[in-house]
Order: structure tokens, then C-alpha cells, then sequence
């Protein structure tokens, strides 16, 4: 009995204050990815290579979050969301280009003089 309240007395008595909370940094690469989402939606022509980009860094950001246990998981997943919209607006776009320059291109090469 003695030994227990000999540690209660050292508990209670200890002139040191508890650490403080440090909160978990904000992970740069889902930031990134948000920024890089974004864009890919607002820059043309670039927005497919700049949405794959977004897509490669959200996901290392995911990872990256969930072993470090960082913050930013919403902003990787915003940044994912937007990269791959922009990835697949503009390949829409590229391939109707593609198709529309083959259709029209075709019809010239048969027509007769």
C-alpha cells in the first residue's frame, strides 16, 4: 500500500504540464492534387495531362495520409474527383475531334470529280 500512494504522491506532485496537442500537419501532396484538379478542369488542352498528374498525386497522398496519419484526405479525394473530370472532359473532346476529323476527312477522299 505504501508503494501505490508513494506513486500517487509522485503523480499528483509532478511539476511537469502535459505536452502539448500538436496537430497533424496537412499533407503538401493532396493540396497538390487539389490545385492540380482544378486546373485540369480550367485549362484546355493541358487539362488531360494536368488531371493525370492529380490523379497520380492524390493517390500517393492517400497512401501517404493513411500510413503517416496526416490530415488532408478530403482534399486528396476533392483533387482525385476533379482530375479525373478533367481527365475524361477532355478526352471526350479529343476523341470527338478524332472521330469528327476522320468522318469528314474520309468523305474527300471518295468523292469524284
Amino acid at each position: 500500500m505504501d508503494q501505490r500512494q508513494n506513486d500517487v504522491d509522485r503523480y499528483y506532485s509532478d511539476p511537469l504540464p502535459p505536452p502539448p496537442y500538436v496537430v497533424p500537419k496537412t499533407n503538401s501532396k493532396s493540396i497538390a492534387a487539389l490545385v492540380l484538379g482544378i486546373l485540369s478542369i480550367m485549362i484546355p488542352y493541358l487539362g488531360f495531362l494536368i488531371g493525370i498528374v492529380a490523379i497520380v498525386f492524390a493517390s500517393i497522398s492517400l497512401k501517404e495520409i493513411r500510413l503517416r496519419m496526416e490530415q488532408g484526405r478530403g482534399l486528396a479525394i476533392a483533387g482525385l474527383v476533379c482530375g479525373i473530370i478533367g481527365t475524361a472532359i477532355y478526352a471526350i473532346i479529343f476523341l470527338f475531334i478524332l472521330v469528327a476529323f476522320a468522318a469528314f476527312s474520309s468523305g474527300e477522299i471518295s468523292s469524284t470529280y
